[in-house]
């Protein structure tokens, strides 16, 4: 969740799902997990997601899986893939302070180097970009995990697509390789 964070936030309004895609910060803070993120103001899922429980989707990474890597031709193709549900209640941030301890936190994680001249930036210039915000924070209340690595395919299969994946200029789709030799290595012990 920490490695590919950004999610997408989903919350019934009325009957109906909405969804948000947003950047977040995870942390384990005594003993609970905890998602941070921020809404434009002016999204109006920014208005609605409070006072019940919402669902964040991760969905990084994930693979296409070609037929050409196993061993019989009766198959088709299909895709590996690690995701997690977290469910909880939002709870808006509202002061000052903790939007701008959010912003801090959301620059030091995505872009360090940006945190100097965010600091440099006229107060009334960062009132009013905080001002244009719905900071808020969920305590996950229940977490749900799936991964899809070849399980069940043979030994040689996963590796022919350990081997394949590992090549990709998709940083992406390595990814998924270094999942599925670190769930083989595990099945060998």
């Amino acid at each position: 969740m920490q490695r590919y964070s950004f999610a997408t936030i989903v919350t019934d309004i009325n009957g109906i799902p909405e969804a948000t895609h947003l950047p977040f910060l995870v942390k384990n803070e005594n003993d609970k997990l905890i998602l941070r993120s921020h809404f434009a103001k002016s999204n109006p899922h920014s208005k609605r997601v409070f006072d019940k429980t919402s669902l964040v989707i991760f969905t990084e990474p994930h693979a296409y899986i070609s037929p050409s890597h196993y061993e019989t031709e009766t198959v088709v193709p299909t895709w590996n893939y690690i995701a997690i549900h977290a469910y909880g209640v939002a709870a808006i941030l509202e002061s000052v302070e903790q939007k701008a301890e959010l912003l801090k936190h959301t620059i030091e994680t995505f872009e360090p180097g940006y945190y100097q001249q965010w600091q440099r930036l006229p107060d009334d210039y960062k009132s009013r970009m905080m001002n244009g915000i719905v900071a808020f924070e969920i305590e996950v209340t229940d977490l749900q995990a799936k991964k899809k690595l070849s399980q069940n395919r043979t030994e040689t299969e996963r590796e022919n697509i350990i081997n394949s994946l590992g090549q990709s200029v998709d940083s992406n789709i390595r990814d998924i390789a270094d999942y599925m030799s670190k769930l083989s290595g595990d099945a060998k012990h």
